[in-house]
């Protein structure tokens, strides 16, 4: 399926937005041992690959990804942050070129919500992992989205946008299907764990680095995906904006996923 929102030099810098202001929210307690081998599945431009490179120097990480040019901004993003325990592999989620049980553990970020067949995904995961191994799932839930002050214009560009995703195939919700999903591939273990990134005046960093450089600039990047008038579309992105302002406030829940390949 087509990625939503595209492959613009301004999506590589929102990823990579997104990566450094919420990596101590989705990664804490993610560290992989000494001379573990290590997939991560849909790496794009490396925005987690970083940290999840930096946060386990020892281990082995094999990232792959269907777009040869993102790969190759990947292989750049980690070279420049000085990180050499990276591999990076064209693959695709549904046919990996590894053989059954060939690693102890994976992390798949933001990438399920855009596959047609996620439980495909996973069963192939689930292959290529040793019995025992894990499995990390991140996504999010656009549903989640909640802001002060209340703006039907805002929640109307957000509906368009999860709209815009599901006739290109993919789930903009999915972050509430995770522990459903990972059961019915029959991973064991599983632990799903919601991950709240909150932004008031207080937390200027947030507000800037979450909400304006990663949610609204998603939303303003699929201006052309949705079927809203382009005077709806910019109404909802004011209202969206306005919750930036000293008086409003912004929350957005991720749900982190753990499982395990089951033994036999």
């Amino acid at each position: 399926m087509a990625y939503v929102h595209g492959y613009a030099a301004d999506e590589a810098r929102r990823l990579g937005d997104q990566a450094e202001v919420l990596e101590g929210l989705l990664h804490r307690g993610t560290r992989y041992p000494a001379g573990a081998r290590v997939l991560e599945l849909g790496c794009g431009v490396g925005a987690q690959s970083v940290a999840l490179a930096r946060r386990s120097p020892q281990a082995c990480f094999f990232c792959v990804d269907r777009d040869p040019g993102s790969l190759a901004q990947a292989a750049a993003r980690c070279a420049a942050a000085g990180l050499a325990n990276l591999r990076f592999l064209p693959a695709d989620a549904e046919a990996l070129p590894f053989p059954e049980a060939h690693f102890d553990h994976a992390f798949v970020c933001f990438v399920l919500e855009h596959l047609a067949d996620p439980a495909r995904a996973l069963a192939e995961l689930r292959r290529v992992l040793r019995p025992g191994g894990s499995l990390t799932v991140i996504e999010g839930d656009h549903g989640s989205a909640l802001f002060s002050p209340e703006a039907p214009a805002a929640q109307a560009v957000i509906a368009a946008l999860v709209a815009a995703q599901r006739r290109a195939g993919g789930d903009a919700l999915i972050g509430r299907r995770l522990f459903a999903l990972l059961r019915e591939a029959g991973f064991g273990r599983v632990r799903v764990r919601p991950r709240v990134v909150y932004a008031d005046a207080s937390r200027p960093a947030v507000v800037g680095g979450f909400v304006r450089r990663t949610f609204i600039a998603m939303v303003a990047g699929a201006r052309g995906q949705t079927s809203l008038p382009a005077a709806t579309f910019a109404a909802g992105l004011a209202a969206l904006e306005r919750t930036t302002c000293p008086d409003g406030s912004f929350a957005y829940t991720f749900f982190k996923a753990v499982a395990r390949r089951r033994a036999g």
